[in-house]
């Protein structure tokens, strides 16, 4: 090896990956449940902004929850309201409310956190890594020099080093008015 990353050939798993494509398509997990089979959209029904239910902003068309399983404190899920599966299949309002949202958790976390750095992004598709693939959402968390270690890799924990109640307030409280 030189160096970098090598590639092992396995053309016989091609065969592997399309069976489980297509046995996933024909569960039912296309993406489509809502209401009561739909976590983000409980959540969106519980109420306004609070600690109890995560919610650190919300208008009319998207919110801003925490992540309750997060990759690091401050760790946000932007979505819409609306139950959508797909960006592709938000409303134009929906989308700039959307990407607008975002960018004010990036403002509220560099404001509550100072991190040395931020990750923003989407898993679209169970396959593309999404937990929930059901209900469109964004992750947007700060990262700091460093801020990996071993428990994740020889213990696969992560250590978190405050409580969500913590980082709700912190970042409702940074949140940008208007």
């Amino acid at each position: 090896m030189t160096g970098g990353l090598e590639n092992l050939w396995a053309g016989w798993r091609l065969d592997y990956v399309q069976a489980a494509s297509e046995a996933e398509r024909a569960s039912g997990d296309s993406g489509k449940a809502r209401g009561e089979d739909c976590v983000f959209c409980r959540i969106a029904a519980s109420g306004p902004p609070a600690v109890d239910n995560g919610i650190v902003w919300r208008d009319e068309l998207v919110f801003a929850v925490l992540n309750a399983y997060p990759y690091a404190s401050g760790h946000l899920l932007v979505m819409p309201v609306r139950h959508a599966g797909g960006l592709d299949e938000l409303t134009e309002a929906e989308s700039a409310a959307l990407w607008q949202a975002t960018l004010s958790g990036l403002s509220a976390l560099t404001k509550a956190y100072d991190p040395d750095g931020l990750n923003m992004g989407a898993n679209l598709g169970r396959a593309a890594g999404a937990g929930i693939p059901k209900h469109v959402h964004l992750h947007v968390l700060p990262r700091w020099s460093g801020d990996t270690n071993f428990m994740t890799t020889v213990a696969a924990v992560r250590v978190m080093p405050e409580t969500l109640a913590d980082s709700w307030k912190r970042l409702h409280e940074a949140w940008p008015a208007g």
